[in-house]
């Protein structure tokens, strides 16, 4: 059985304590370190953790600049945000910067274990106001380069983004298009620098802007 490491930062000791267990709860994770400052996070990414757990205000920087940080030196990591802040603005930031999830923390901590496992298998958890947020947003705001984008992919990388786009995890993309997961894992890195994006939020705005599938598919 496979198992992650995760680091957490997070400056709220009673979140921290939470999520510690949460890790420490699930088998398939082990606890790489625990950073309560932006300072201590950028020295605990030389571990080479697999997933990050970032709060977005930390009392000596800033949560998504970290998101960057880690993105240019670990970019196979996967990195969660847990925060208080669901502004238009810290969400996309975050998003932009790397991040493959957003939770708020008024959601139930308890649930961040499993939301982890389904971030390894090609998941991306998204609160359900940030994720309704993130619809309006895109259904306001087409990009004109539409046309364009779609040709730079091929057209089974068409394929692996319209499933990825709708939810499906880099497994259940693979037994559907008949193909390994790790040659799905390839064209989910070719459709990344294709689009010039950085995460699977990123893609599915540009597979709604493409066409490739419609808000309510």
């Amino acid at each position: 059985m496979e198992t992650y490491s995760v680091l957490i930062v997070e400056d709220d000791l009673v979140t921290l304590n939470v999520l510690i267990q949460v890790v420490e709860n699930e088998s398939q994770l082990t606890l790489a370190g625990t950073a309560t400052s932006y300072t201590d996070a950028k020295a605990y990414l030389r571990k080479k953790p697999d997933i990050l757990l970032i709060d977005i205000g930390l009392p000596d920087g800033n949560g998504i600049d970290l998101v960057r940080q880690a993105k240019k030196k670990l970019p196979e990591s996967e990195i969660l945000i847990i925060s208080s802040y669901g502004d238009e603005s810290h969400v996309v930031d975050a998003f932009e910067a790397g991040a493959t999830g957003y939770l708020l923390k008024d959601n139930s901590l308890t649930k961040v274990g499993s939301h982890i496992l389904g971030l390894m298998k090609g998941d991306s958890p998204i609160s359900p106001s940030i994720a309704r947020y993130l619809l309006r947003r895109l259904q306001h705001d087409p990009q004109d380069n539409t046309k364009n984008a779609s040709s730079r992919l091929t057209e089974q990388e068409k394929n692996v983004l319209t499933l990825i786009a709708k939810g499906y995890s880099r497994e259940k993309t693979a037994k559907s298009l008949h193909l390994s997961k790790h040659t799905v894992t390839t064209h989910i890195k070719h459709i990344y620098k294709k689009l010039s994006v950085h995460s699977r939020t990123e893609a599915v705005f540009e597979a709604f802007q493409m066409g490739l599938i419609k808000p309510y598919d």
